[in-house]
């Protein structure tokens, strides 16, 4: 096994994004952790708040939200769900993922390492990172900001032994036992006897050292990711830009997608709302839909459509927060690989339906369609306009709609571009025209018969023709036919 732990320090803060600085997060009139302008200052952990105040007249100051945090934590387990699905959530600042599975797939502990960490910070969180062959191990690394990768267990007695006991999680009564000890490092301690440390500071933490160190198992709860995907991000400022809405709106959609991941289950709509400001609440938020022609769970794909729908979004008033929920979820099959290389796009979505939905966002829905068989033998009535639906795993424009089976075969061959009405033409010598004389290749077909609409407004009636393939001077295939009337072209091969 191999574990990640990411420990956030600074999460108290970073879940307050539009608090300005220099600022402070308190909690029983202490300060628990200030910015950077503020630690300049004076203001460190630990001061009173009334001292803070005096080193800072102007310092912000927030209490601190232990359930903001939480939901912040479990928003960014969702989005670890992208690299694995074993997760342990540890509040109120650490998260542990089992990544051993995830190594080939992402190319190696290193590079998977800094993918992590550097898409943590994306999310808008600053990580202290490490990598080890245990949780306890990876946890302490982490703690005391050691970011170098420990991928041998028999390398942790040396590296969990350069660890300061200060900058650790162990209790202020421990803490104090071991130092009159006069252990300043975790490799004094660990040179101590096992069985007189488990007589002074009990066997619990004998038990610790153990599990840090791969002697005894160390079995974690993992997270149960939700049920039903809706997340909230703050803004850090308010904005009436619908494009900047952009960065927030990844941050979101990279969290979708790795709940996605791990639950193997990709979304063919999803929603977002954009809540204005507090001086125009009385606004209801603006909802911005988002639907595909196939399931998918491509981070980029659905960025991608959301940037299109923000170019022509019009925001009535500035917005100050960004929701995301999730909407008509199914079972996607993983992203598999050709024998030759070329993607597969199980998991992304077809280049098809990206296409479709590319085109829907610049044109709107109402432009965009699929044409579907009817069950009738008058070719203008032979097919109707539907919504695009591209089947799940189908890579061809012949599969952008299921067509219902016809109870007969098409008796004939049917051109790929209808004219939307007959063209007449003219006739020499009893031979049909256009651009010269054209040459009857196959038919007749006869197509008669409609007297049941023929009273209907806007219909077509009665007809009693008679089709043929025919090529003209230019070698195009063409489809005519002959009624009492003339003769006519009604459609192109392609």
């Amino acid at each position: 096994m191999l574990w990640l732990a990411l420990y956030l320090p600074r999460l108290p803060l970073e879940v307050f994004p539009s608090l300005p600085s220099p600022k402070a997060i308190v909690s029983r009139e202490r300060v628990v952790i200030a910015d950077a302008v503020a630690n300049s200052a004076g203001v460190i952990p630990g001061l009173r708040l009334s001292e803070a105040w005096a080193f800072v007249p102007t310092l912000a100051v927030q209490q601190r939200d232990l359930a903001r945090e939480q939901l912040a934590l479990t928003g960014l387990a969702c989005w670890a769900g992208g690299f694995t699905s074993e997760i342990c959530c540890l509040p109120p600042q650490t998260l542990l993922l089992e990544v051993a599975a995830s190594l080939r797939l992402f190319g190696g502990a290193t590079a998977l390492f800094e993918r992590i960490v550097s898409g943590c910070a994306e999310q808008g969180f600053a990580p202290q990172a490490a990598l080890a062959p245990t949780p306890l191990a990876a946890q302490w690394l982490a703690l005391a900001g050691d970011h170098e990768p420990c991928l041998d267990i028999g390398e942790l007695p040396l590296r969990l032994g350069r660890l300061p006991l200060a900058v650790l999680d162990f209790s202020p009564q421990k803490q104090a036992r071991l130092g009159s000890f006069g252990a300043r490092l975790l490799a004094e301690v660990l040179a101590l006897p096992r069985a007189g440390l488990a007589r002074r500071l009990g066997s619990g933490f004998v038990a610790d050292l153990a599990r840090a160190l791969g002697e005894l198992p160390d079995p974690r709860t993992r997270f149960a990711f939700p049920e039903r995907f809706v997340e909230r991000l703050e803004l850090p400022t308010r904005t009436d830009n619908a494009l900047a809405l952009g960065f927030a709106g990844r941050r979101l959609i990279a969290s979708l997608c790795g709940w996605l991941a791990a639950r193997a289950e990709g979304v063919s709509e999803c929603r977002f709302e954009f809540a204005h400001e507090r001086a125009t609440r009385q606004r209801s938020s603006t909802v911005l839909s988002l639907a595909f022609s196939t399931a998918t769970r491509d981070c980029e794909r659905i960025v991608r459509l959301l940037m299109e729908r923000l170019q022509r979004l019009e925001l009535p008033a500035a917005v100050e927060s960004v929701s995301l929920r999730a909407e008509a979820m199914e079972a996607l099959a993983g992203r598999t690989n050709s024998l030759f290389g070329l993607r597969s796009e199980g998991a992304g979505g077809d280049s098809l339906g990206a296409l479709v939905e590319h085109l829907q966002a610049r044109l709107g829905h109402g432009r965009v369609h699929a044409l579907a068989a009817v069950a009738e033998h008058r070719p203008e009535n032979a097919s109707r306009r539907v919504k695009p639906v591209l089947l799940a795993g189908e890579r061809t424009a012949a599969k952008l709609f299921a067509a219902p089976d016809l109870s007969e075969k098409t008796p004939g061959p049917r051109p790929l571009w209808l004219l939307a009405s007959p063209l007449a033409l003219r006739e020499m010598a009893g031979r049909p025209q256009c651009g010269g004389a054209l040459r009857l290749l196959a038919g007749p077909e006869r197509i008669e018969s409609g007297w049941w609409d023929a009273a209907e407004p806007d219909a077509l009636g009665d007809v009693r023709r008679d089709y043929f393939v025919a090529i003209s001077m230019r070698n195009e295939w063409l489809w005519i036919f002959r009624s009492r009337a003339g003769w006519f072209l009604h459609g192109v091969f392609a």
